[in-house]
C-alpha cells in the first residue's frame, strides 16, 4: 500500500489528470489516471501540483528585524548596511534564531522549502554564523537551509574578514560568498573576487557572490567572477547575485558580458522586489529601476533565478516568504509577460533556483523527493497571477502545512449568496 496518491493534477509542465505516488518520502511513480491503494488520498482536482518554491538569495540574519534601532529613512542600499552595522552590537544568539525561525514557520506555510542565506561573517564572534547553524539543524526535517558565509562590510576593507569566513567554513557553512562592489577601489574588489574564489576552489565548495549592486554601469566584477570560474574549473558551481550595474550598461559591453557569463557556467540571481526598490534612488526622472538583464541571461543559456532576498529588515519594509509575489514582480519589471516569458518566471523560483543550490533530489519524477506543493490555481500563470494559495505543502511525503481554498460569498441585488472564485 502506498503512502500517499494525489491524483487528477495539473503538472508545471502542462500535463493534466496525472497521478503522484509516493512511498518512504519519495516519488515511486507519476502517470496519468493511477489508482492504487494508499493511506492518504488527495484529489487534486485538477490545480497545480508543483514542486516546493526555492529561494535563491536571502539574509535571514537580518529578517524581521525591521525597526531595530530605528528605520531606514532614505531607504537607499547604503544606508541598509549602516543600520545593520548599528544592530550587530545588539544582536543576541536567542534573538536572532527565533525571528529566522518565525521566518522558516511563514516558508513552509507558503511552500518555500529550500532557502538560500547570506550570513554576515565580518563580526569576529560569529554569532549570527553559529545562531543560523543552529536554526539550519532544526529546520532540517521540513526545510533546506544553506548558507553562504557573507562579508557584509568587504573580504579585504573589514579587518579580519577572510579569517572569519574560514572559520565559518569550518563551522560548517556550505557555500563562499563575496560582496566585490564594497571593497575600496576596483582593484581590491577584483583581488577579492579571486582570492574567495580560490578559498572555494581549495575547499571543493560552491561560490554565490553579491556582484555589482550597483547603477555604475563601471562596476564590473561579474566579468573577473566568470574569468575566474574558468581559470579554477568552478564551471556550474558559482552564482552571481543581483548583478544590477547591468541594467545601466552600454549594450555593446553586454553584448560581450552575456557571451562569456554563459561560457562560464556562471548562473545568475536577481531579487526583483529589492532590486527595484533599493536602485534609482539617486536619479530624478527618467528613474532606473535596477534589476538585472533577466530575459536576456536566460536566452543566452543562463541559468537565472529569483530571490526574495529581504523580508522586513535594513533594506526592505515588507514581505511575507511569497515566492510567487517575487516571480510576479520579476515578471513586471522584465516585462515577461508572454505565456512563455510567464512560465520562465515561475521556473525562476522553483527548477532554476533548485539548480542554482544544487539541491539532491528535487522535482516531480520518480525517485524524487515527494516534497511539492498543492496551488489554487490551474496553471503556473494563474499561479503567479493570483499569488494563488497554497491548499497543501508536502515535505518527505508528509503534510506540513495546508490553507483552505480562498473565496468569497457576494451577496448583490438580484443575485444572493454566489460564491465567487478568488481569481
Amino acid at each position: 500500500m502506498l503512502d500517499l496518491l494525489v491524483t487528477n493534477a495539473t503538472l508545471p509542465d502542462g500535463r493534466t489528470g496525472m497521478s503522484v505516488a509516493v512511498q518512504a518520502g519519495r516519488i515511486a511513480e507519476v502517470t496519468a489516471g493511477l489508482r492504487a491503494p494508499a493511506h492518504e488520498l488527495l484529489d487534486a482536482q485538477g490545480q497545480l501540483l508543483s514542486p516546493p518554491f526555492v529561494d535563491a538569495h536571502f539574509h535571514m540574519d537580518a529578517t524581521l528585524s525591521y525597526g531595530q534601532p530605528r528605520v531606514n529613512a532614505s531607504g537607499t542600499l547604503l544606508e541598509g548596511i549602516a543600520l545593520w552595522g548599528e544592530l550587530k552590537p545588539l544582536l543576541t544568539h536567542e534573538a536572532l534564531a527565533l525571528r529566522a525561525l518565525t521566518y522558516c514557520d511563514w516558508a513552509v506555510a507558503k511552500g518555500l522549502l529550500a532557502i538560500r542565506s547570506h550570513v554576515d561573517v565580518c563580526d569576529a564572534s560569529l554569532l549570527a554564523v553559529r545562531a543560523l547553524l543552529d536554526v539550519k539543524k532544526q529546520v532540517a526535517p521540513y526545510l533546506d537551509l544553506q548558507l553562504v558565509a557573507f562579508p557584509q562590510d568587504g573580504a579585504l576593507r573589514s579587518p579580519g574578514a577572510l579569517d572569519n569566513l574560514r572559520r565559518a567554513l569550518d563551522l560548517g557553512v556550505d557555500v563562499v560568498g563575496g560582496i566585490p562592489h564594497f571593497e575600496r577601489t576596483m582593484a581590491e574588489g577584483a583581488a577579492s573576487v579571486r582570492q574567495l574564489c580560490e578559498i572555494a576552489a581549495e575547499r571543493g565548495l560552491l561560490v554565490d557572490m553579491h556582484c555589482d549592486e550597483s547603477d555604475d554601469p563601471l562596476s564590473r566584477h561579474i566579468e573577473t567572477l566568470a574569468l575566474e570560474t574558468q581559470r579554477l574549473g568552478l564551471q556550474g558551481r558559482v552564482t552571481g547575485s543581483h548583478l544590477t550595474s547591468m541594467h545601466s550598461m552600454d549594450n555593446d559591453y553586454v553584448s560581450k558580458l552575456i557571451p562569456l557569463i554563459a561560457e562560464s557556467g556562471v548562473s545568475a540571481v536577481a531579487n526583483p522586489l529589492i532590486n527595484i526598490t533599493l536602485q534609482g534612488r539617486h536619479d530624478s526622472y527618467p528613474k532606473r529601476r535596477g534589476m538585472t538583464r533577466v530575459p536576456e541571461l536566460m536566452a543566452a543559456g543562463v541559468t537565472v533565478a529569483f530571490g526574495h532576498d529581504c523580508v522586513m529588515d535594513p533594506w526592505y519594509s515588507l514581505g511575507s516568504a511569497d515566492l510567487l509575489e517575487v516571480a510576479h514582480m520579476g515578471l513586471h519589471v522584465a516585462q515577461m509577460t508572454s505565456q512563455a516569458g510567464m512560465r520562465q518566471c515561475f521556473d525562476a523560483v522553483t527548477v532554476n533556483a533548485a539548480h542554482i543550490l544544487h539541491l539532491d533530489g528535487y522535482g516531480l519524477e520518480a525517485g524524487c523527493h515527494a516534497d511539492f506543493v498543492l496551488l489554487q490555481a490551474r496553471d503556473a500563470v494563474e499561479a503567479i497571477r493570483l499569488r494563488a494559495t497554497r491548499l497543501a505543502v508536502y515535505r518527505r511525503g508528509r503534510r506540513v502545512a495546508s490553507s483552505p481554498a480562498a473565496t468569497a460569498t457576494l451577496n448583490l441585488p438580484g443575485r444572493p449568496g454566489r460564491t465567487a472564485f478568488q481569481g
